[in-house]
């Protein structure tokens, strides 16, 4: 497989490649973690870093489950280091090994290394582990190709791209990277599934978890199948009652939910006070980290239906670094308010604007917001409507960096 560099999140990290913090990459199972890792040791050996100076260990490899104790990993990782230069430590996986973060912290306190790490667990530096870890670590997460990064690695492999084409398979099938190796859309499905499926046998239903696979899955695919829409417990209560089927306690949803989180498949969104200016305690939606994921349980797409686009959308906003809500009026709802520091900016989410009925729903969904930071609806037109101070921005180019939102 060809790899397309990843500079969103290289810009992010290379800062931080010689100084005395652990680098934690999290993310989903199969984002593109590993490959990242690589990519910063080739520009560590491209910078003169000797190669015997790097050491590295994948504890999903067979090669490696015997070390996969805080003892055996630190005998192992010692051997390795033959003189007092500093070493680059890279550790794939890294929740395999049983109170890692003990062995984390003795590496950076007695050892000459920068050390790298990555776990597919969005909650590794949480409860104990953040008390070990608390000042010694910076978080990067990491996420399935963005839509530029789809186009790219298409364009890497030979093929021609619009794309005002690609974005309808994105909506479909997302960005997993290794999705696109395949042509056929069965073999996109297939794989997607098999990869969602393993997460959930792998990082959810354990021995220790007690979760019933039958059941979590029922639930995982509902959360999946509704993401981006109005969240409540008593939905789900009322639509496993009408189905007949499973019986799901109010502390068992959110006890699932927590656990999709943890496997990076969902991201949570608070909503945020406008009028207020604050963020309320209460978790409003989920997003999946991944369109394709909604998409193996949906099995197909509305496009009059925005949640697809939102989504995506969503998940880009987040990838670029910026804090994601959504946003309450005291009238309604606008999809997202956008923050970065103490700037922010309001963002309304549309396939088409193909009615003038269509045009004031969106526009005037910022009309209760006296708020003067910007404010704009992305769409799939490419005719601008920018209109009243508010702008309108072709989503497509706003995913291929073409054009750019503003926050004050």
């Amino acid at each position: 497989m060809m790899y397309i560099t990843r500079e969103r999140y290289l810009s992010k990290i290379r800062p931080f490649y010689n100084v005395d913090l652990i680098k934690v990459l999290t993310g989903v199972r199969r984002c593109g973690k590993s490959v990242l890792l690589t990519q910063i040791k080739d520009e560590l050996i491209g910078k003169g870093i000797d190669a015997a100076h790097i050491i590295e260990v994948n504890f999903e490899d067979i090669r490696f489950e015997k070390i996969r104790t805080t003892t055996k990993l630190d005998a192992y990782i010692k051997k390795k280091i033959q003189d007092s230069d500093k070493y680059y430590i890279f550790l794939d996986e890294v929740q395999h090994v049983r109170s890692f973060e003990k062995v984390l912290t003795s590496f950076r306190a007695l050892l000459n290394c920068s050390l790298f790490v990555t776990g597919s667990n969005s909650k590794m530096l949480s409860g104990k582990m953040a008390s070990l870890l608390v000042g010694r670590c910076i978080e990067f997460r990491v996420m399935p190709f963005s839509f530029r990064e789809a186009a790219e690695y298409l364009q890497l492999t030979g093929k021609q791209v619009d794309p005002d084409e690609l974005i309808y398979d994105y909506i479909n099938w997302g960005g997993l990277p290794l999705r696109f190796s395949f042509e056929r859309e069965a073999d996109i499905k297939a794989y997607i599934e098999q990869t969602y499926h393993g997460i959930i046998d792998k990082d959810i239903i354990t021995e220790k978890s007690k979760v019933s696979r039958q059941k979590f899955t029922k639930f995982s695919d509902y959360v999946m199948a509704n993401a981006g829409k109005e969240f409540s417990s008593k939905n789900i209560e009322t639509y496993f009652d009408a189905e007949n089927d499973e019986y799901f306690e109010k502390k068992a949803i959110y006890r699932y939910l927590d656990k999709m989180e943890k496997a990076c498949l969902i991201n949570r969104v608070k909503r945020f006070h406008i009028v207020g200016k604050h963020a309320m305690s209460y978790v409003e939606k989920q997003y999946a980290v991944d369109t394709g994921f909604r998409m193996i349980n949906t099995n197909l797409v509305n496009f009059e239906d925005t949640f697809f686009l939102e989504n995506i959308l969503f998940n880009e906003l987040i990838s670029r670094g910026y804090e994601v809500f959504t946003g309450k009026t005291y009238k309604g709802e606008v999809d997202f308010v956008v923050i970065d520091g103490r700037k922010k900016c309001f963002i309304q989410v549309a396939y088409y604007l193909h009615s003038p009925e269509t045009i004031q729903r969106e526009f005037g969904a910022f009309a209760p917001i006296s708020d003067a930071a910007p404010k704009y609806v992305l769409s799939l037109d490419r005719f601008d409507y920018s209109r009243d101070g508010i702008g309108h921005i072709n989503i497509v180019d706003f995913l291929m960096e073409q054009k750019g939102i503003s926050l004050n």
